[in-house]
């Protein structure tokens, strides 16, 4: 019995920063919820800039290879970000550490590859994922 009021005295004020912050978002929900615009109109849903009204068609439709790229982007700054926490802490990690950064690294590089392969990466010529047989 003591054991278990022990853990409860040292988690105690975990479980009144998540009662907090579930307070925090219901309360923020609920205020927006009474103090929003009630809108019934069919303007509601249209982009709205410095108070001038769009003109024309605001929804652009943007090539796949932007997506791509922003995959790409994605991935590579992860793995900037891991190899710059694993240069820090390089003596700590020793051996193994040096083997798991290696795997790591090689894995993405097959990936690379494999978006080489398949000329994801080419932007002269248009881009064909799937191709439909009719």
């Amino acid at each position: 019995m003591l054991n278990q009021t022990n853990i409860l005295s040292e988690n105690v004020f975990f479980f009144i920063f998540i009662l907090f912050s579930l307070f925090i978002c219901f309360f923020m929900l609920l205020c927006g919820w009474l103090l929003g615009n009630r809108c019934i109109t069919k303007n509601r849903n249209l982009p709205f800039e410095s108070g001038i009204d769009s003109v024309g068609n605001t929804k652009i439709n943007l090539s796949i290879k932007f997506y791509i790229l922003a995959m790409l982007f994605v991935i590579f700054d992860t793995e900037s970000i891991f190899l710059y926490i694993w240069s820090i802490s390089i003596k700590e990690n020793g051996w193994l550490g040096f083997i798991e950064i290696l795997y790591f690294v090689f894995i993405l590089v097959i990936g690379l590859i494999y978006l080489i392969n398949m000329k994801l990466l080419n932007w002269n010529k248009t881009l064909k994922l799937y191709k439909i047989n009719d």
